[in-house]
């Protein structure tokens, strides 16, 4: 059967550069790695023809003559590999450069022994008030995480006997196979990727080296925190396998709505009502802070629905570095009901006394032109 062109078999233009050459090889041997199709004979056969095509096209004086002469320029080595060009093996790091990298991916690691592998970082949501956000906090969590065992101490071994040697492995934790004319290292299967077996496990923890168990920790929240803030607990999170570190807790802050106030970054915004008479004639109020406090809010005569007023200060304090922010407050003038006879004699005579109310007659006399010039 003959072969395929080499640059079809990458995919990639005739006058393809080294990194379009690279990345498309990469591609199709990730894509078809004995690793990742076990059993699959056609993977096997695309990824030894990727590993050839590349091999030729990646080395300048190689492709130059398969530009020429196409594969009858590589007839003569194609038997034994004994050519001028150096043939197609593995051994003149043809290959190994990209191999490295991606079987240290298949693996998770970097091809070495995994023993004392460190745990993973779990994950806590904790909810909170905006006022805890602005004080801080001080709360302890109760949470189920693998634990190191202590009927063992973590080495998954029974007290009377200890880890030996893999015999499989050697204690290197991963085994090569020959497939073809290349070679594939896999996680040794009697050891798991540790390089030890262990003949009498832990009857605690069955060999495994920890445990489920309940644990309580302290939390602290810094003042100033929001919504999507993440705190870490170094060595907090699961326990590594047989006596390998612990990884990390990670807090995920949510600071709950509030009925009054509406945080954005810093600011704190509320909406007051303000009564009608105080924005009519000027005054004070009293406003609520996240302190717990109330503050005095001066109101000027003639104030309007909507109006803003900036309380500097008196916002959410900065988490790290920096002002606090400000208390925004807006203010809703409030129109009076259920108005008794004496109190509906004194606004109709105010009514009628004279305008006070600019702002709605000069609406009323834009209408009135519009409607004119209409």
């Amino acid at each position: 059967m003959s072969k395929r062109d080499y640059y079809d078999v990458l995919g990639v233009e005739k006058n393809a550069d080294d990194k379009a050459i690279k990345a498309a090889f990469r591609k199709l041997a990730m894509a078809n790695h004995p690793d990742r199709n076990q059993g699959d004979n056609a993977a096997e056969d695309r990824f030894r023809e990727a590993n050839e095509a590349y091999d030729i096209l990646k080395d300048p004086q190689k492709r130059a003559a398969y530009d020429r002469m196409g594969h009858a320029a590589f007839d003569q080595s194609a038997g034994g590999g004994g050519g001028g060009f150096g043939g197609g093996g593995f051994g003149g790091g043809g290959f190994s450069d990209i191999f490295d990298q991606m079987f240290s991916e298949f693996s998770g690691g970097s091809g070495g022994r995994q023993r004392n592998q460190g745990g993973n970082d779990l994950r806590y949501d904790m909810s909170i008030s905006l006022e805890d956000a602005f004080t801080g906090l001080q709360q302890d969590i109760s949470i189920t995480v693998p634990s190191e065992c202590d009927g063992c101490s973590g080495s998954g071994a029974a007290d009377s006997s200890k880890p030996s040697t893999c015999g499989t492995c050697g204690g290197a934790g991963r085994v090569r196979a020959q497939q073809g004319f290349f070679a594939v290292e896999r996680t040794c299967h009697a050891c798991q990727g540790m390089g030890q077996v262990i003949s009498d496990p832990c009857r605690t923890c069955g060999g495994e080296g920890r445990v489920q168990r309940a644990k309580t920790l302290a939390v602290s929240i810094p003042a100033g925190v929001d919504t999507g803030t993440r705190i870490r607990l170094s060595g907090k999170g699961e326990a590594g396998l047989r006596g390998g570190p612990a990884g990390d807790l990670y807090i995920f802050v949510n600071v709950d709505p509030h009925p009054i106030f509406a945080r954005d970054g810093g600011n704190l915004h509320a909406r007051i009502p303000l009564p009608m008479t105080v924005a009519a004639l000027g005054g004070s109020i009293d406003v609520p802070t996240l302190e717990g406090k109330m503050a005095r809010l001066t109101i000027e005569a003639g104030t309007q629905s909507g109006r803003k007023f900036r309380m500097r200060g008196k916002g959410m304090p900065a988490l790290r570095r920096g002002n606090p922010g400000d208390q925004i407050i807006e203010v809703q003038v409030e129109t009076p009901t259920n108005l008794n006879k004496k109190q509906k004699e004194l606004l109709e005579a105010f009514s009628n006394s004279g305008n006070t109310s600019p702002e709605s007659s000069s609406f009323l006399e834009r209408v009135k032109r519009i409607w004119a010039d209409s």
